[in-house]
């Protein structure tokens, strides 16, 4: 068994046998990592392993999506993506704090005005 520490939860600690999805955990255990898809679409599981990352499995294809060569560097994994082998201790920033994409705020549109209403000065 593994033991899979949840900081950003309080320090929750849950078990799960050896080579275990971090995501699965989570979910199994109440630990709170958030997520959408689960799937490797979104990037909405990032989170960082601060202790342990040597007890994370490769870096998969659909990770190098959503994060940058120096979140690897830093500890961040998608926990959809991230099988364990040993004990690890996971952090990530709530959903309610993390800062959104910036919003279109105007809209494109196309005017035209009809001959003879005095607008078309062509």
């Amino acid at each position: 068994m593994i033991q899979v520490t949840f900081l950003t939860n309080k320090g929750k600690v849950a078990n799960a046998p050896a080579n275990s999805n971090l995501l699965r955990v989570s979910l199994r255990e109440q630990g709170g990592i958030p997520f959408k898809c689960g799937g490797g679409l979104c990037g909405t599981c990032k989170c960082r392993v601060e202790q342990g990352l040597e007890h994370t499995d490769a870096i998969k294809p659909k990770e190098r999506k959503h994060l940058t060569d120096d979140e690897f560097k830093a500890g961040y994994r998608m926990a959809c993506q991230t099988f364990l082998n040993g004990d690890v201790s996971v952090s990530w920033v709530p959903l309610a704090e993390r800062r959104a994409p910036a919003q279109r705020t105007e809209i494109p549109a196309v005017v035209s005005c009809p001959r003879g209403s005095g607008l078309d000065e062509s």
